[in-house]
Order: C-alpha cells, then structure tokens, then sequence
C-alpha cells in the first residue's frame, strides 16, 4: 500500500523503511508537519502515517477523506489531536500504537526525576566551567519520600515499581483501574485530591482526556505539599504552565522536570537554536533555575523506534488485509455502542 508519512526525521525513514519491507507498502516521506495546509500532499495515498503534533482536525480529516485516503496510522500511542468522529462520518479508520516501549518513557521519567532533585544537569555545566562547588547542588534522598503516580497503565506501572521496590518510596497512585499487582508491593490506590496533598513528587502517566485536562492547575497547586516535585512525560495539557510559573515563584513548587509541553507543535522536533521563541509562557519556564525542560525525547530508543515501526507498518498491512486491528481507534460515539 502507498502511504504518506508525515513529520518525516532520519530516524524516521530509517525505521519505517526497515519495517515496510517486510509488508511491501510504498512509502514516500514528508518532511512538513500535516495541518490544513500539508494534507493536500496526501492525495492519491490510501493511508496516512501521522506522528503526535500533526492535526488531524475534521478539516484535516475531510481533506485526506477526499484524496482518498481512507487509513491513518498514528505512529504514537495518543489521540487527542485526532476528531475521531470526523473519522468515522468519512469512514476513515484510525490506528494507533498503543505500547511500543513502556520502559523507554518509565526509565526516562525517572531518570528526569533524579536529575532535577540532584541538580546533575546543573553540575554537569559547572564542571565545564571547571566549577567544582557544590553550593546550590543540595539534594534530598528518595528513599522514605511520598511518589504519587497519576496513572498506572503499563508505564505509570514501571514508574510506581521502580519507586517502590528501587528506591523505597511510598508511592500513591490514582487510576480508574486498580492494578492488584501494584499493591500487593504495597502501592496505594487513593483519589486525586488526596495524591495531591500528600505527594512530594507527583509524577503524571494518564491521557489527555477533558477529565485530566489542567489536572495540574492553580487549585491543584495550592492544594499540594510545599516544595513538591513535578514531573511529566504524558502529555503537555496535563498541567497548566501558567498556573505552574506562579507555583515556582511562591515556591508552593519546588522543581518541575517536562518532556512535554502544551504549546509544543511549534517547537519541539525542530532545531531553533538560531530563531527567537515567540512562546513567552515557555520563555519564561526556562529561566528558572529549578525547571528541567526536554524535546518530547522519553520515547526515543531504538527499541521503541522499533517497536513502533514494526506495529504502524502492520497495523497498515491487517487493514489492508482486511482484517479489524486490535489497534484500531474508536469514536466515544461509536465504542458506545459496543
């Protein structure tokens, strides 16, 4: 099958490429990020391979609809940048990669925590400065602290284990969906208000749904332990950045560790070091000291770059086949009535 791929890097083609061989899809790369003004590109390809900043909106899905595509494969395991029911009423089917490497993104967001409690990413530039002090690197140790866990699916999982069983937190967790396993380490299920108020690192691993929308906002901060940590490798409207800045300069927030960021389809992914931000919220968020922001990267392994090759090529050749993939994504309206 011919399909398009948007949000084309290297990396992108290299993988991809390896893994449409074995299904015999044609695949013709596209560097720009599909909007309204790139879907044209995709006329004449059945399928449409979109990464997490394209939009798919119901202009963007019309558009594809009648170039005649009628699969779009998202090389991601999140949604929310897709009008599904647009999707449906076009009769375009929606695939995603619900699990490439949880451990990837699990590992990372620890390894973010570790970073902005310990200062190393702030150690690391003294000691090219050849400055050895160690005022300002003060840290405090994991073991014996409160971790709440926003979300325990396969991530939010690995999270609240690595926590619990390598470091000896307390680790609190809120989720729809219990998992027996987590507490039978001794994880503890409560609601979120009650995560807030007692976590001194709250880490999010949930969906961007209108429920966790700003989950993170003004109340929320005003509500949690002085000091507390932040950090987010989910998705970036999980956490008001606003209502976060104010939560800084009180010092209600004691550091903040991001890998995502709301506003960040016009930044990440590209190399701006010579453009000036136009982002003031972002700006800002960077000239503190105590903030840790990366380019949306937790996912970058080659084991998940990988998986998600493999899993987006197949999900394409079982459509093509036609076979329903489990992989399929479904409008509210239409999973109701299943």
């Amino acid at each position: 099958m011919r399909v398009a791929i948007f949000s084309t890097k290297p990396y992108d083609r290299t993988f991809l490429s390896r893994a449409a061989a074995s299904h015999g899809h044609e695949l013709t790369f596209f560097e720009p990020r599909l909007d309204r003004t790139t879907a044209r590109l995709a006329e004449g390809f059945p399928a449409v391979c979109a990464f997490v900043n394209d939009t798919l909106d119901a202009e963007v899905i019309a558009t594809l609809s009648s170039g005649g595509t009628r699969i779009v494969a998202l090389r991601a395991a999140g949604f929310n940048n897709v009008a599904l029911d647009a999707a449906e009423e076009k009769g375009v089917t929606v695939l995603r990669v619900p699990a490439y490497s949880p451990h990837a993104v699990a590992e990372f967001s620890v390894g973010l925590l570790l970073a902005l409690d310990r200062r190393i990413h702030r150690a690391w530039a003294r000691v090219r400065e050849n400055n050895f002090a160690l005022e300002g690197l003060l840290g405090h140790d994991l073991h014996g602290r409160t971790v709440g866990i926003v979300g325990t699916g396969r991530i939010g999982a690995l999270v609240a284990r690595a926590y619990r069983l390598g470091f000896g937190c307390e680790v609190v967790a809120h989720d729809r969906y219990e998992v027996d396993d987590l507490k039978a380490i001794g994880v503890t299920y409560v609601d979120r208000d009650e995560l807030i108020e007692r976590s001194d690192i709250i880490s999010l691993h949930c969906p961007l749904t209108p429920e966790t929308h700003y989950l993170i906002d003004e109340a929320a901060i005003a509500r949690a332990k002085q000091g507390f940590l932040l950090i987010n490798t989910s998705r970036g409207a999980l956490i008001n950045a606003e209502a976060v800045i104010g939560g800084l300069k009180s010092g209600r927030i004691g550091g903040v560790a991001l890998d995502v960021y709301e506003q960040e389809a016009d930044l990440f992914f590209e190399d701006l070091s010579s453009e000036i931000i136009q982002d003031d919220v972002f700006q800002r968020l960077l000239t503190f000291p105590n903030v840790l922001i990366t380019g949306h990267q937790a996912f970058f392994t080659e084991e998940a770059l990988l998986a998600i090759a493999e899993t987006t090529m197949g999900n394409i050749a079982d459509e093509e086949a036609g076979k329903v993939s489990p992989n399929r994504v479904l409008s509210e309206k239409v999973a109701g009535k299943g």
